[in-house]
């Protein structure tokens, strides 16, 4: 695990990754890392090989990943970037809302663990115990959505 500085404030602890299945919303991979490694680094661990589309905030962002993924025949939702100085147009932003909606459903998973499960701070000082911790509450978070998407249907 990493400390690291945002504004004048000092921050220590660890990140967890998912790639979620879009129709079924289950955690399919996962990861953790040390606070200060961005998201767009671990983002090709989460990717399979059998996915069709590539969902994502505007961190992903990426000419060349996109570029790659288009060739495969992969569809690249991940949310444009406005230039610098500039704004999304009428398009981007419809597009963006379009694809947001399916990306909701990673931040379900987090709700499951944070609020249903209480886990808001990490127990350990390393990054092993903490991402043990983790890998089992995405784990019963799976258990806890496919029961409630079973009692629903």
């Amino acid at each position: 695990m990493h400390s690291s500085k945002k504004g004048n404030q000092w921050y220590f602890g660890m990140k967890a990754h998912v790639g979620v299945d879009a129709s079924s919303a289950l955690v399919h991979s996962a990861g953790v890392t040390s606070g200060n490694v961005h998201d767009a680094k671990v983002m090709d661990r989460l990717i399979r090989d059998d996915d069709t589309a590539v969902y994502g905030d505007k961190g992903y962002a990426s000419g060349a990943k996109k570029r790659a993924a288009e060739a495969t025949g992969v569809l690249w939702a991940v949310k444009e970037k406005a230039k610098p100085g500039g704004r999304l147009t009428a398009r981007q932003r419809a597009r963006n809302h379009r694809y947001g909606r399916v990306r909701a459903k990673v931040e379900h998973v987090f709700r499951v663990v944070k609020c249903q499960f209480g886990y808001r701070k990490v127990r350990y000082r390393g990054i092993a115990k903490n991402g043990a911790q983790v890998f089992s509450l995405l784990a019963l978070a799976n258990l806890y959505l496919a029961r409630r998407t079973l009692a629903s249907a």
